[in-house]
């Protein structure tokens, strides 16, 4: 008897572990995998404005590409920032671009935002961040041309005064207050999307500084669900993977919807055409632990039989 209790505990504290290595599996956090760019602008007089943008990668340890540019500087962006550029780990390399344009007026918010993709074996990362260009501390400022000297004027042959006439003082304009500056911009979220062989998730992370929004997300058979984002949090919706999956993303805040269409990782190994089974290491660990578990009640129920009937 002392050696059926050792084994039903040590089946039942096997199976508890090997569960708990399952969950443990299967919960894992999802890499934050996202672009951090940043922009400084000079502007001349004459409205002519130059922008400088930088890009650097979130990751240290592998490289991803450039797969989104939107500017709202009018014209191509020179330099090294691109569409299907490498941005190398962090520390590694700096994506940057240049646009020079001319604004008739105030100068409007410049803004860019910046899409990435990385691979990380079995799964896929996309993450976006938009950036807002401030004014650079180290601008030139062109000095103005020197005006011609004035000649000097002839001495005036002297007169007889006449008793001047009072002229009323002429009343000087009122100086134009300065007009308040305009609040803070709320700071932009992450938009990520994780894919892997049966999973496709959008994630945000919306700053404290943020502003609150709402995403409906809509698959091609008309799945609908809800993405409610708030300052502070980070919100995400999943999707079941499967061949031609392509979901809407329409957000409360802007007119315009997109449409992305869901990309298999490159080493999922299908089996009869369709998608792979993925995380089989996760099924047959919680799998087992269910039947240690089970097999620990057998023994206690079959050993308390047993014990009865050797008692009566």
């Amino acid at each position: 008897m002392n050696r059926l209790h050792l084994r039903r505990a040590a089946a039942l504290t096997a199976g508890t572990l090997l569960g708990l290595a399952g969950v443990a599996t299967v919960a894992g956090p999802a890499a934050a995998h996202h672009p951090e760019p940043s922009g400084s602008y000079c502007a001349t007089p004459n409205g002519a404005v130059t922008v400088t943008w930088s890009v650097t990668s979130s990751e240290t340890d592998i490289s991803g590409r450039i797969t989104k540019l939107v500017s709202t500087v009018p014209g191509p962006v020179s330099g090294d920032l691109a569409v299907g550029a490498e941005l190398k780990p962090a520390g590694k390399g700096t994506l940057t671009g240049t646009q020079t344009h001319t604004f008739a007026g105030a100068i409007p918010e410049l803004k860019l935002t910046v899409g990435a993709h990385w691979d990380r074996g079995r799964k896929s990362h996309e993450g976006e961040r938009t950036v807002t260009a401030r004014p650079a501390r180290d601008c030139v400022t062109p000095s103005p041309s020197p005006s011609p000297s004035t000649p000097p004027s002839p001495t005036p042959t002297p007169s007889t005064p006449a008793s001047p006439t009072p002229t009323p003082s002429a009343s000087l304009p009122p100086s134009p207050s300065t007009p308040p500056s305009p609040s803070a911009a709320p700071a932009e979220p992450i938009f990520k999307l994780d894919q892997d062989c049966d999973s496709m998730t959008f994630v945000v992370e919306n700053p404290a500084q943020g502003a609150p929004f709402t995403a409906t997300l809509t698959t091609e058979k008309g799945v609908t669900r809800t993405l409610a984002s708030e300052p502070g949090k980070t919100s995400s919706v999943e999707f079941d993977a499967y061949p031609g999956l392509k979901v809407t993303v329409k957000y409360d805040v802007v007119e315009d919807a997109e449409t992305i269409p869901y990309t298999q990782p490159d080493d999922c190994s299908g089996q009869g055409g369709g998608l792979p089974v993925t995380r089989p290491a996760a099924g047959a660990i919680v799998g087992g632990a269910a039947l240690l578990l089970t097999a620990g009640a057998v023994l206690f129920v079959v050993a308390r039989r047993r014990r009865i009937r050797f008692t009566a």
